[in-house]
């Protein structure tokens, strides 16, 4: 019988599947993500599924710091807002990202 996580791996292992899967991202090619920090302000980001939907390689760990309703029309315009990159979706869980 598997050993039962507690709730911090719970929370880990969730977030993880979710940034490392877009075939579950109920509004693919975005996730969005916040960030819940002790004294500061609420951050709402998103991922891209840019090779996936756009065929475009190197963003799946970049968390474009947008709101989800809030996102330009285009791929460029998009692509030119700030942003946060990482290597592999531990960091961005690391960092703080949560699936919204």
């Amino acid at each position: 019988m598997p050993k039962p996580q507690s709730p911090e791996q719970a929370l880990r292992s969730r977030n993880l599947l979710f940034l490392s899967r877009p075939k579950l991202w109920a509004h693919w090619p975005f996730l969005p993500l916040v960030r819940r920090r002790p004294g500061a302000e609420e951050e709402y980001g998103v991922l891209l599924d840019a090779l996936g939907a756009f065929g475009v390689p190197g963003f799946s760990a970049t968390v474009v710091l947008s709101n989800l309703f809030l996102l330009p029309r285009t791929l460029d315009e998009f692509l030119a807002l700030p942003r946060e990159t990482f290597d592999t979706p531990e960091e961005v869980f690391d960092a703080g990202w949560c699936v919204d």
